[in-house]
């Protein structure tokens, strides 16, 4: 039995006392009395269930606003696959100008090499690594 209850059964019980020594007449203010009291002990009870279920659903909503979520969309990938074509002629006609065939095999080994780390950190399982649940630093 809880404490709660326990004052709750000794409130009724002070209720029935004092019905037996006050008489009828004041029976509708005792039970009315008891009946507030009990009103009281509920409302009580249901404002801490709501409190814990809001501070349960902000907690849950911070968590969620704290995951890692992917921000890559199709309209970035492809505009950073344009930008980086476009790039890819000056950067060509500097390293063959330069240094001819191993100046443009720099170039292009620097433009696919920025294009994979872009593939791969907007899909890390791109290429097969996959990372399981427990890689991924966020406990549950």
């Amino acid at each position: 039995m809880d404490a709660r209850d326990t004052e709750l059964k000794k409130e009724l019980d002070a209720t029935l006392h004092a019905r037996r020594e006050l008489g009828e007449e004041y029976e509708s203010a005792l039970v009315d009395s008891f009946l507030e009291k009990v009103d009281q002990r509920i409302d009580g009870a249901v404002d801490r269930r709501v409190r814990r279920q809001l501070a349960e659903q902000q907690m849950q909503t911070a968590r969620e606003s704290r995951s890692p979520r992917p921000t890559d969309s199709w309209g970035e990938r492809f505009g950073f696959g344009i930008v980086s074509l476009v790039l890819a002629v000056p950067l060509s006609a500097i390293g063959g100008g330069v240094a001819r065939l191993p100046g443009m095999l720099v170039a292009w080994a620097g433009i696919v090499g920025v294009n994979v780390v872009q593939a791969l950190r907007s899909n890390p399982d791109l290429f097969g690594r996959r990372r399981s649940s427990r890689d991924s630093g966020w406990e549950d």
